[in-house]
């Protein structure tokens, strides 16, 4: 007979694997919709950006916070309200009429996926004291949280092909319903009575500054980078970075303690970190519009052309994990940075040959995915386990703030890079066949109906042409861009391991209170 505490246990294991299940599909599922989302709404370029955009930032500014209100206010209580305000969010998404109403419903969604996913870990922690237990917990956590995002793709395009994309956000709702049921009768509630103050100021700094920084990025051409606004726009960013870090060193209990810093190893692994978010995670947004736009693919071969990115982060871990122990982090983090800039480059070749097409696609994003697999959870154990384990939770915090800010950042800048390249191909094919330059203006706003797949006023070869010019442009500067931060964290790290290597491997229970 099953003891009712191992009954409660299951059961609140049940609850925090649907719930991993719920944020990994919504990650890597949004992506290979978005092209049937920007037809069924009527949106443009940018609004396939934000759609993504609204998500990491709002998960960016919930991280730090959530940890000290779990603490506070009870980590059940916060778990099921995340979990219900998730799938309340969800089926905004599912039933926005229009651009406006999906890209707020998807701020809602990142909030409150970011804040369930913090509670995930700490519920863990506190419902399976025994190590062991623990430990087999997390391992399957981690397990269902690695597959959503591993088949996200197929299960989006699938989900268009054969309903519609709504249905994409409107499963979480009944999904949302039984986590909600299981967290309720599984889950204990707990709370640490020694909970730190919470740090407004500092939270909102950051927000602002990485909101800033995206728009200005984004609208910038619009608004003229040169005009007031903009500018304004770019010095304000500025100064709530620079008022971020000034708080963070004032206040009795930081988000950010930046002493870590001065750990190798700690800044080594973060510098993977960004280096996994200036490469491989942006470009799955936008790598369903080159398999459409360039490829031809419709939205369930998309779907599955995107599982040869995505599924080698599920499988290489494992090895990674061994190399690590073998090797040490600083030459494994480094060399799963060349191993993704490689993949990348090897995109950039697959695309130019004579027939591009699966095949000459499939090495390049094989490559990148085994390079991410290598240095993703390299990265996480690093960090946590560069410092004491009561540091564990803020150290956690940092690497994945580090990972939202970055990945927010280089969606903008990898579509203006995407846009920046279509006109220029726009523009040398009419220098070339001997037609009127539009003013720059004009071709910028042709160059987004192109990338964003609405242009009915360019023929299709020359749109695909213009089209494979951006891409070629944005494989161009992940590669380039994940290779010096991986030369950068190899000579951070440094060919002998560091003094202050790592301290002790990092608790569930810190990893609880953090993030």
């Amino acid at each position: 007979m099953i003891s009712p505490r191992v009954s409660k246990n299951g059961l609140a294991l049940a609850a925090v694997c649907l719930s991993s299940l719920m944020f990994g599909l919504e990650i890597s599922s949004v992506p290979a919709i978005l092209p049937a989302l920007q037809h069924a709404l009527s949106g443009d370029f940018k609004d396939m950006q934000w759609v993504m955009n609204a998500y990491t930032i709002a998960c960016t500014s919930v991280l730090m916070a959530t940890g000290t209100l779990a603490d506070r206010f009870g980590r059940k209580r916060l778990f099921l309200i995340n979990i219900a305000l998730f799938g309340a969010a969800s089926m905004v998404c599912g039933w926005a009429p229009n651009m406006a109403v999906m890209i707020g419903a998807r701020f809602l969604q990142g909030a409150t996926g970011g804040a369930m996913l913090i509670c995930q870990v700490a519920v863990l922690s506190q419902q399976f004291p025994d190590r062991a237990e623990r430990v087999k917990a997390f391992a399957a956590w981690g397990v269902i949280f690695g597959t959503g995002l591993g088949f996200g793709p197929i299960v989006g395009g699938a989900i268009v092909a054969w309903a519609s994309w709504p249905w994409v956000f409107l499963a979480h709702g009944p999904i949302a319903l039984v986590t909600l049921a299981l967290g309720w009768r599984g889950a204990r509630e707990s709370r640490d009575p020694r909970a730190q103050q919470l740090d407004v100021a500092g939270m909102l700094a950051l927000s602002l500054a990485v909101f800033g920084s995206a728009y200005f990025i984004t609208q910038g051409p619009d608004l003229g980078y040169a005009s007031q606004r903009a500018i304004g726009i770019a010095i304000a960013s500025t100064l709530c970075l620079l008022a971020f870090v000034v708080i963070e060193r004032r206040v009795t209990h930081p988000m950010f303690d930046f002493s870590v810093f001065r750990i190798r190893p700690f800044s080594g692994a973060l510098l993977g970190s960004v280096g996994m978010n200036i490469s491989f995670w942006p470009l799955m947004i936008y790598l369903p519009l080159y398999f459409h736009g360039v490829l031809g693919y419709d939205d369930a071969a998309a779907g599955c052309a995107l599982l040869a990115y995505t599924l080698p982060t599920l499988v290489v871990p494992p090895l990674a994990e061994g190399l690590a122990a073998r090797y040490r982090p600083g030459w494994v983090i480094p060399a799963g940075l060349f191993t993704i800039g490689a993949g990348l480059f090897l995109m950039k070749w697959g695309s130019g040959v004579a027939e591009p097409g699966w095949p000459s696609m499939l090495p390049g994003c094989v490559c990148a995915g085994v390079g991410l697999g290598m240095t993703n959870t390299t990265v996480t154990n690093t960090t946590t386990g560069a410092v004491t384990s009561e540091r564990a939770g803020m150290a956690s915090g940092i690497d994945m703030s580090a990972r939202m800010i970055t990945l927010a950042i280089n969606i903008a800048l990898m579509g203006l890079i995407l846009v920046s390249g279509v006109a220029a191909g726009l523009r040398y094919a009419a220098a070339t066949g001997g037609m009127d330059v539009p003013d720059d203006v004009s071709l910028r706003a042709l160059a987004e109906s192109v990338a964003g797949g609405l242009s009915a006023t360019v023929a299709p070869e020359l749109a695909r042409a213009a089209l494979l010019q951006g891409f070629q442009r944005v494989w161009l500067y992940g590669g380039i861009g994940v290779w010096t931060l991986g030369a950068a964290s190899f000579l951070v790290f440094g060919m002998k391991p560091a003094r202050d290597r790592v301290r002790a491997q990092a608790s569930p229970e810190a990893l609880g209170r953090c993030l």
